[in-house]
């Protein structure tokens, strides 16, 4: 039977417009109330820390937060039932409170021994704004780190022996009480793995992993905006001593255009309407962004500032089918640089459609000389009265 999840906001107590730190705060005092070690006998004070480190595993992180505030619960849909992925909630207890206050809780709230995964990689990537409508493969190169070839990763120059840590036995923390808690730290001599190395790989220096390089293709979709990340499982640094390797994440920046401006999947484009044109109507011509032309109509009488929407001829829809839509911005262009002639019509042309014998033909000039007229009065009402 299915159930409803409570609201990640509630569930941690905080208004939807809460920053950083008042979340921090939020979490820090529930996770000491819920935690499951503080509560032996209850059941439910460990439903409850789920909850809230996994609420807070949520908020914390800005892009998943802005996808749970647009799609709710649903924007993890096919996470495993956990919607901080699958994080283990010990790790987000830990990141909050640090390794030397959340130790105090025993073993759930430190790292497990064994070897520790990889660092994440963060690798920044520009594209043209063109590219960003078409999508594109990129070939990137990486400055990472493998598992040594030499030692195969667990540290140890082969032929040599890998013994379990006599300080910890093996388990990579120790434990110690205080008073009503018992406090847990990483074990100093073997860093936490559990295990000490004799003899050092002569390649890694007991490391496990060597400096590298690596070349990788990544598929850039079509639609995609400036600002976000794409995810490579398992392409960061190696491991340390054979653990698994962490993600690469590519940062899209997208160049500004010299045409267009982007607002999501609509693209804005100001185009200039030569005073004729807007004054009698006709096409001009415009470029869009698959490199296309397209013939626009402007009505009889065009101001500057009227827009005229394409629709379907803005970006793709990244998650979705179909395209925004393509918005042109009038602005009409005054001629100059004219020759005797050009000047003798104009005048003519000025002469004939002035506001006095044509009444009607510059509505805008002419509201605004009426409404200047009555300023122009009431100012010299009060002087009068002024004076009197």
């Amino acid at each position: 039977m299915s159930t409803t999840k409570t609201c990640y906001y509630e569930s941690l107590g905080v208004e939807r417009s809460v920053d950083g730190k008042g979340l921090k705060s939020a979490y820090r005092k529930l996770a000491m109330k819920f935690h499951p070690d503080q509560n032996p006998d209850n059941p439910q004070a460990e439903v409850k820390f789920k909850e809230i480190s996994e609420a807070y595993g949520i908020l914390s992180d800005q892009q998943k937060r802005s996808a749970y505030d647009r799609f709710g619960h649903r924007a993890f849909d096919g996470q495993g039932g956990n919607g901080a992925g699958q994080a283990d909630f010990s790790d987000i207890f830990g990141q909050v409170f640090g390794d030397a206050f959340g130790d105090i809780f025993g073993a759930r709230g430190g790292a497990q021994a064994g070897p520790g995964r990889g660092s994440d990689l963060r690798y920044p990537l520009e594209i043209d704004l063109e590219e960003a409508f078409s999508g594109r493969e990129a070939n990137i190169d990486v400055p990472t780190s493998k598992t040594c070839d030499n030692c195969h990763g667990n540290g140890a120059e082969p032929g040599t022996d890998i013994e379990t840590c006599p300080s910890c036995q093996g388990a990579g923390r120790i434990r110690m009480r205080q008073g009503l808690f018992t406090m847990e730290q990483t074990c100093r001599t073997c860093g936490g793995q559990g295990k000490t190395v004799k003899t050092p790989c002569r390649s890694c220096d007991g490391v496990g992993n060597v400096a590298t390089r690596r070349e990788l293709s990544v598929n850039i979709p079509a639609g995609v905006e400036d600002g976000m990340r794409i995810r490579l499982a398992g392409e960061g640094e190696a491991g340390a001593r054979g653990g698994p390797p962490g993600d690469l994440y590519i940062f899209v920046s997208v160049r500004s255009h010299e045409l267009f401006e982007r607002d999501g999947a609509d693209l804005y484009c100001r185009a200039p309407a030569p005073m004729c044109v807007a004054a009698l109507g006709g096409d001009i011509e415009m470029p869009t962004i698959d490199g296309g032309h397209k013939s626009v109509n402007i009505s009889q009488g065009a101001q500057t500032g009227k827009r005229l929407r394409l629709r379907g001829l803005g970006m793709p829809h990244l998650r979705g089918r179909g395209r925004g839509d393509m918005i042109v911005e009038l602005f009409v262009e005054t001629p100059r640089n004219l020759n005797a002639r050009q000047k003798e019509l104009l005048g003519a042309f000025s002469d004939e459609c002035c506001p006095k014998s044509s009444p009607g033909c510059h509505p805008e000039h002419e509201n605004f000389f009426e409404k200047a007229r009555g300023f122009w009065d009431r100012v010299a009402n009060k002087d009068t009265q002024t004076e009197a």
